[in-house]
């Protein structure tokens, strides 16, 4: 039982969320260029969506995604986009792109680029606002 809490609280001091300074602005500026050749097309360059693209920023964007794990996002991003090509951004890329997300959402840069690798981000949650 001890080990048991002792593994929840280890667990609960990893856990981060986009509030934490999760990427880096260099990594939010490769995000903007991918971004702008691949997403911007459909999603706007305001990121505010157009058509069938939801937008990925503002309150829609924000509701959806709020209390959700990065890895859902990154998966949902690597599978499906961009829409002509689905797949075809490498894990490196997706992750640039959503340091850029994060960045137009006036979420805080930090020190350490965003991780490229789905499990890595299962431990960070998007978070909106500051609790």
């Amino acid at each position: 039982m001890r080990a048991l809490v002792i593994a929840a609280v280890l667990v609960a001091a990893q856990a981060k969320t986009t509030q934490d300074g999760v990427y880096t602005a260099v990594q939010a500026k490769r995000g903007d260029t991918i971004y702008g050749a691949s997403c911007s097309s459909c999603h706007a360059a305001d990121l505010s969506g157009s058509g069938q693209a939801s937008p990925l920023a503002g309150k829609e964007f924000n509701a959806a995604w709020n209390g959700v794990p990065l890895s859902d996002l990154f998966e949902r991003i690597r599978a499906t986009m961009p829409a002509d090509a689905p797949g075809t951004l490498t894990p490196a890329e997706v992750a640039d792109v959503i340091a850029f997300i994060l960045g137009k959402a006036d979420l805080p840069a930090g020190q350490t680029e965003l991780a490229a690798d789905p499990a890595d981000l299962k431990a960070i949650t998007f978070t909106a606002q500051k609790p």
